[in-house]
């Protein structure tokens, strides 16, 4: 089916006048729908990929308690212009919050948010303090979410113990025969591992608690007004329990980084502390009073574990033969893997400047 045959299925206001691509996401397809009318909204329309998220229902589900949630929080603080201030489902002509068309795909509308602007990539830190500020507004609204536990769109997405039970048997089993030239990498991260498995080992001692996080906190998905003020987070479907240095550990890595997350050129790659410093400051004056101690200690090591781990995501893939992630050119995972390995690496030289940073806040 069209987009415009699939925007049909929708309640929605207004008269259609175009139906265009948006966008840049490597996960969703997004088209912008424009409405004819000056005083109707236009809206966003999104093929859900449902080979990553196989749970449309609860992926739903999920979206629609989470943004119920941050309304009616908003209303009750009095805060104007709500529209702009969370993402709003748009139902079905059926009162359904997705659609599924004939084909097999699964389709969803949000209202589109006027005159909002997001960046790719922080560049000084008072964009990364308006990034911390606005992961930690999220964490603060979402931290009373009532009722059941959020449904876990990918299970063991950041059990970074599992990750590395997975790399250790590729390691073994050597499907394509590239372990020869590979086995420094795979000694650094092997080398490494234990310290990597404590975050999931603290949540099951109950010595830091779960909690609803984004785990996606890439700067471009924070929604900001014509004055570089936050408006809202987005992207909110990797939203599921949590601990909430994973949050923190995202943003550093993507954000922070030096260099790229596919640098050739490692002398590139490096933290820039200015930017962890303006991202945890945001952060912390939203977090400070629901955090706990124990939490607030673990936020400098989620940057390490973030990188950690998808250094040993991107060498896994390369070992097995490029089967995950995308690829351009012939080694490509593995120069991912030597860039998040330096990126490491530079954050063990900066490890007590970064831990007295969070403390200092």
């Amino acid at each position: 089916m069209t987009p415009e045959q699939i925007t049909e299925q929708f309640s929605i206001d207004g008269t259609v006048a175009t139906i265009k691509p948006f966008g840049n996401g490597l996960i969703n397809t997004t088209y912008k729908v424009r409405t004819s009318e000056s005083d109707a909204p236009n809206y966003l329309l999104q093929i859900i990929n449902h080979h990553i998220f196989q749970n449309v229902p609860e992926l739903t589900r999920n979206i629609e308690r989470v943004t119920s949630h941050i309304r009616e929080k908003l209303e009750a603080q009095g805060t104007d212009d709500i529209d702009r201030r969370v993402l709003t489902p748009v139902k079905t002509s059926d009162g359904e919050g997705f659609y599924k068309d004939d084909e097999g795909n699964y389709w969803r509308m949000f209202l589109f948010i006027e005159g909002a602007h997001s960046y790719d990539q922080l560049t000084n830190a008072k964009q990364a303090e308006a990034g911390g500020r606005a992961f930690g507004q999220f964490q603060k609204l979402v931290s009373d979410l009532p009722g059941d536990p959020l449904y876990p769109v990918i299970p063991g997405f950041h059990d970074t113990g599992m990750r590395i039970n997975n790399f250790k048997e590729r390691v073994k089993e050597n499907p394509v025969g590239r372990l020869e030239e590979v086995q420094q990498e795979v000694d650094f991260l092997m080398e490494r591992s234990d310290e990597y498995k404590k975050i999931i080992q603290m949540g099951r001692e109950g010595k830091i608690p779960q909690r609803i996080v984004h785990q996606d906190t890439k700067f471009n998905n924070v929604l900001l007004d014509e004055n570089d003020e936050v408006l809202c987070v987005i992207d909110l479907d990797t939203v599921m329990p949590g601990y909430v240095c994973y949050d923190i550990g995202d943003a550093i890595r993507n954000g922070a980084n030096t260099g790229k997350e596919d640098d050739p050129n490692l002398d590139n790659v490096g933290i820039e502390m200015e930017l962890f410093e303006g991202f945890i400051k945001g952060f912390l004056q939203e977090t400070r009073d629901i955090l706990t101690a124990e939490e607030k200690a673990t936020l400098a090591f989620g940057a390490k574990l973030l990188t950690y781990e998808q250094a040993v995501r991107f060498l896994d893939d390369y070992l097995d033969g490029d089967k995950y992630y995308k690829i351009e050119y012939a080694n490509h995972n593995l120069v991912r893997a030597r860039a998040q390995m330096k990126l490491l690496q530079t954050m063990e030289d900066h490890w007590n400047a970064m831990q007295r940073i969070v403390e200092e806040q």
